[in-house]
């Protein structure tokens, strides 16, 4: 079997060698009422035949469905050459660039990741990505924190179109080093944040959050909030969608200042939607707090005979030095996820990225005005949007969603929960993806759901 590193008779002359009798020998140091003797609710193991079929079937379920669901993990079209050059064996298989000689190619891509990167969100500076968007977000505000220091604040002031998930991924990962989040009102009328609240803000948050466009597709007013902000002595957290960010304002020109730091999602460049995952967290900010950002920085130098080269700088990882003085725990650089988003940039360019989100906006807007035709449902704000938007209907939208999942077609997110004020309401989303056909036929569909 040659996948399994160690025979017995290699276990066994090892553990002779050490001077031992088992494995489980090696462990006596753990107290026996500790250790567990099976494992409740994970199955037998597979074989790679079994695993293989498996996983087919598990594929062959993401196929055929119509999908509008969108809510942070978007279905664009991915140029072939993306996924044929990452899972060339140099990049599929590379480990962490850390012995620069011997990783230029590796590092060579991260730095031109990174410089799109600055480039779309107006920072200074990129680092080489992170687990998520949501983890993404967590580490923005642990770094408010740390680079806010005039501040002695622990609150966390996010406005309405933050996304909830993300919030709640948040608050689990920060909530525990004394973080508190508060969410500003959102207009129901709108769609965005109800910036009147702004006035009843007694205590300076150290840092506030502002996703654009919003979670529910719309357009916060984000130079108000970013002026608020900064008059306060807060540090601006800007979430965006990089595709978004080929037709709005950069973060960094938000405002007199621009924000502080941006983050997001990174999956819409050239990450297909695949059963959750994989995805990968963007991250960029001013340079004067550069050392404050978790994760890899790759940068650019000459070496002795001034030939240009690339290195990993400012590394402050966790590794190399003490868990309490790290900048994160949870770095995790989504390299091979990161190379294709370097590919699928360098493809398209900044004038095909605009024809994608363009595309994408013109879709949506096409459908709301498709299902809003019918009798029992509205669109929910009165207010511009991206390429999501919330329609509201008649009846609980869960049974409704449900139907149209029997007619394969995944009509979008119930947020009835997240947004009761909303009440029946569903996040949909079209990307350049769907046909006038492809929307035809969700319309068709909710005709008959309804009917």
């Amino acid at each position: 079997m040659p996948y399994i590193p160690h025979t017995e008779a290699e276990v066994a002359v090892m553990l002779e060698t050490i001077g031992v009798s088992s494995i489980e020998d090696l462990f006596d140091e753990i107290p026996r009422d500790l250790l567990i003797k099976d494992l409740e609710g994970v199955p037998e193991a597979l074989s790679e035949q079994e695993i293989s079929r498996l996983m087919r079937s598990r594929d062959a379920q993401d196929r055929g469905a119509l999908c509008f669901i969108g809510a942070g993990a978007y279905e664009h079209h991915i140029p072939a050459p993306v996924w044929d050059l990452a899972t060339r064996g140099e990049f599929y298989s590379a480990y962490t660039p850390y012995q620069a000689e011997a990783s230029q190619g590796t590092l060579q891509t991260i730095y031109e990741y990174q410089t799109m990167m600055t480039s779309l969100t107006g920072m200074d500076v990129s680092n080489a990505s992170l687990y998520d968007g949501a983890s993404a977000l967590a580490e923005a505000a642990l770094m408010s924190v740390r680079a806010n220091r005039k501040s002695k604040s622990r609150r966390i002031l996010l406005a309405a179109g933050v996304n909830h998930l993300y919030a709640r991924v948040a608050s689990a990962i920060a909530g525990e080093q004394g973080l508190t989040f508060e969410r500003l009102q959102l207009d129901a009328k709108s769609g965005v944040s109800d910036l009147t609240a702004l006035e009843c803000q007694d205590d300076a948050p150290v840092a506030v959050v502002i996703q654009q466009p919003s979670f529910l597709g719309t357009y916060e007013d984000v130079d108000k909030l970013t002026d608020w902000a900064h008059e306060r002595g807060a540090l601006v957290v800007a979430v965006v969608n990089p595709t978004s960010l080929a037709v709005l304002r950069a973060p960094g020109s938000w405002g007199g200042d621009g924000a502080d730091i941006a983050c997001g999602e990174g999956q819409a460049l050239g990450v297909p939607l695949s059963s959750g995952g994989a995805y990968f967290g963007i991250m960029a900010c001013k340079e004067k707090i550069v050392r404050q950002m978790p994760g890899r920085i790759v940068g650019r130098t000459t070496d002795l005979d001034g030939n240009p080269g690339f290195t990993l700088t400012l590394q402050a990882r966790e590794q190399h030095i003490r868990r309490s003085k790290a900048t994160s725990n949870i770095c995790t650089n989504q390299g091979l996820m990161v190379t294709a988003a370097t590919i699928y940039m360098s493809l398209l360019g900044p004038h095909g990225l605009r024809r994608v989100a363009l595309a994408s906006q013109q879709q949506t807007a096409k459908l709301v005005q498709m299902l809003t035709a019918l009798d029992g449902v509205e669109a929910a704000f009165d207010a511009p949007h991206f390429h999501e938007a919330v329609v509201r209907f008649d009846r609980p939208a869960c049974s409704i969603l449900e139907a149209l999942a029997g007619k394969n077609v995944l009509g979008g997110l119930d947020i009835s929960v997240d947004y009761p004020e909303l009440g029946n309401a569903v996040l949909t989303c079209a990307t350049e993806t769907k046909t006038d056909a492809d929307l035809e036929a969700y319309r068709d569909a909710l005709a008959e759901v309804l009917g």
